[in-house]
This record gives structure tokens, C-alpha cells and sequence, in this order.
């Protein structure tokens, strides 16, 4: 993705008993990420928006847990993101 880019990542309901609880970056320098919500139905919403204007990558993580059990949540899908820069004249 471009610097400023954003991209709507969509979390379909899971089929086990988990819920997606949050998602993560690794790099907030890099791509960061707004706007989470989860639906009634289980549907969950976040925003990835490339920052800055240098180039590099960033692994975003969606957790998940069941409910009713405790401890952290657990990462459960992983999207690998890389900012490529506008190229200069020069």
C-alpha cells in the first residue's frame, strides 16, 4: 500500500466459539490501526491506515478468545502489510 492509503479490514463471524476481541499492529510507524468495532452478529471492523511516508512493513493481528474463558486473547489471523513509498524525481 501507498503512505496514507486505508484499507477496511472485515472479520466475518467465527464458526467456533471465539470472538474477535482486537487487532494489533506491529509497527504502528508504519500502518495503524483505528476504528475497531464488532457488530451484534459477531462481524468485526477495523481501519488500516498507512502513516508516515517511508517504506517498510507491519503485521497486523486479529485476536480472538472464547467468552467465557480466562486469559489473553490469542492471535488468530495474520495479515502481512508493506508500505511502498511514491517514488522521487531525482
Amino acid at each position: 500500500m501507498r503512505p496514507g492509503t486505508v484499507v477496511t479490514l472485515v472479520l466475518r463471524p467465527r464458526v467456533d466459539d471465539r470472538r474477535w476481541t482486537a487487532v494489533n499492529t506491529s509497527a504502528p510507524a508504519f500502518v495503524v490501526v483505528s476504528g475497531w468495532r464488532r457488530d451484534a452478529d459477531g462481524t468485526a471492523h477495523a481501519s488500516l491506515r498507512s502513516a508516515g511516508t517511508r517504506g517498510g512493513t507491519a503485521r497486523i493481528s486479529a485476536l480472538a478468545k472464547a467468552p467465557d474463558v480466562a486469559g489473553a486473547a490469542r492471535p488468530v489471523f495474520t495479515l502481512r502489510v508493506s508500505v511502498v513509498p511514491y517514488p522521487t524525481q531525482g
